[in-house]
């Protein structure tokens, strides 16, 4: 009878923080000998297949060590983004970009944000429009005050970390309250002539602007005044906490399946039926993102998975990477190519994730599970496909009086998404060959 295995050592290895390379070593050796282990224990239930017998305690042990592959994974992921955030954002100290009206207001706006006083040089500073990012969405007196603009970049920066999206998309601050671009459908003409002969009049290129959705996304952090009269609390930090989860969980579905009504429009939005149901004057100037049938009604195949890699051009092939949910990755773990080989394939060394026919492929949350009908897979370069805007300042509002003892901070933030190049991205959607 096949040994068991016991989850709970493997609970305390996901649990590992990216605080040295060491922590990364002993992810890697933990999931590559899970891996070994899990195409051990596939390899002996195919066998059972074949016998047709079929023993629940393999099969079980064969979840198991998926599962936990699968936390290793994610919890590689989760390192890599960190590192790379720390790469991207460096040690975080932006006193030297401040202006001198930046820094002033900073310690204006804590005070007020503290105690409650101060608020007649908060709300002077908002309206002489001196400092970095001055809200003007609304009235101050009804819309709350901007943060210090290091206040935002803390919130917006850490939301890298939870927010899957925000890894992989590129990113754009804005100032306005939203943003269009004026895309080139490229509607210029040519052809050949003789040396001397006479040169037709070509076609100009034709402009199409095409405006991004955005939305507004709140939350209500409270704390007590005993709290935040306490000097040693970083209350930028604090501030940062409460409401990073909670933006990161609404941006994370509008990211991904937003329907564009006062928030951002998610990539899963841009199929040739949404963007034909709507009025011209929206659709996307390059058109819906393509699909690439799975070749079966009910499930993914190894044949739909290199049918959807090679359909990106060569020179939109650069940077791609496969995204699917959790699930999806359980599944794709193991499909085998017809020599008997995984298609997944565990990674080696930090800041690489796992690849499927060589291909990377990232977990990312929203996008459905495989059905009939669903897009579980998306195939392409994010960075270049999906754009997000942050609007470059955060409003917050203090109320010290609806639920005392305690001061609520209503805090918004003004966000938003939506396709930006189609051309180098392609659905995965499972369905049956076109007829």
């Amino acid at each position: 009878m096949t040994k068991m295995i016991n989850p709970r050592p493997l609970r305390g290895i996901v649990s590992l923080r990216a605080n040295g390379s060491g922590d990364v070593a002993t992810l890697i050796e933990a999931l590559n000998k899970d891996w070994t282990e899990f195409k051990a224990t596939m390899a002996e239930k195919d066998k059972e297949i074949t016998k047709r017998f079929d023993d629940v305690v393999t099969t079980e042990k064969l979840e198991r060590i998926n599962s936990s592959v699968g936390d290793l994974t994610k919890a590689l992921d989760d390192v890599n983004a960190k590192l790379a955030g720390i790469t991207l954002n460096g040690n975080g100290n932006d006193k030297d970009d401040l202006s001198e009206a930046d820094r002033e207001y900073r310690a204006t706006f804590e005070e007020w944000f503290r105690s409650g006083e101060g608020e007649s040089k908060v709300k002077a500073a908002n309206r002489a429009g001196d400092i970095t990012a001055a809200y003007s969405v609304g009235d101050s007196d009804k819309g709350g005050y901007t943060a210090p603009i290091e206040w935002d970049r803390t919130i917006t920066d850490k939301r890298v970390e939870i927010s899957p999206m925000r890894r992989y998309a590129s990113k754009q601050n804005v100032t306005g309250q939203g943003f269009k671009k004026l895309y080139n459908v490229h509607g210029t003409t040519s052809g050949w002539v003789g040396e001397t002969s006479e040169r037709a009049q070509t076609g100009g290129s034709a402009l199409v602007e095409y405006a991004f959705s955005f939305g507004e996304i709140y939350a209500m952090p409270a704390a007590t005044q005993r709290i935040l009269e306490d000097s040693e609390i970083n209350i930028a930090a604090w501030l940062s906490g409460e409401v990073n989860i909670e933006f990161a969980v609404q941006e994370g579905v509008a990211f991904v399946s937003g329907d564009g009504v006062n928030k951002a429009k998610g990539v899963l939005k841009y199929t040739a039926t949404d963007e034909a149901a709507l009025p011209a004057a929206q659709r996307h100037p390059l058109g819906p993102i393509a699909e690439v049938r799975t070749g079966n009604a009910n499930t993914i195949t190894a044949d739909g998975l290199v049918d959807l890699i090679y359909d990106l051009p060569e020179d939109r092939s650069q940077g791609a990477a496969l995204y699917a949910n959790r699930k999806t990755h359980a599944t794709i773990r193991k499909m085998k190519d017809g020599q008997g080989n995984f298609l997944w394939q565990a990674p080696f060394q930090a800041g690489q994730p796992a690849q499927v026919l060589g291909q990377p492929i990232n977990e990312l949350s929203g996008l459905p599970d495989v059905a009939a009908n669903s897009i579980p897979l998306i195939f392409g370069n994010m960075e270049q496909g999906y754009r997000i805007f942050d609007r470059v300042g955060m409003s917050v509002l203090r109320d010290p009086y609806t639920q005392k003892p305690y001061v609520l901070f209503y805090t918004t933030k003004r966000v938003g998404g939506g396709l930006w190049n189609p051309e180098w991205l392609r659905y995965h959607r499972v369905a049956a060959p076109a007829a």
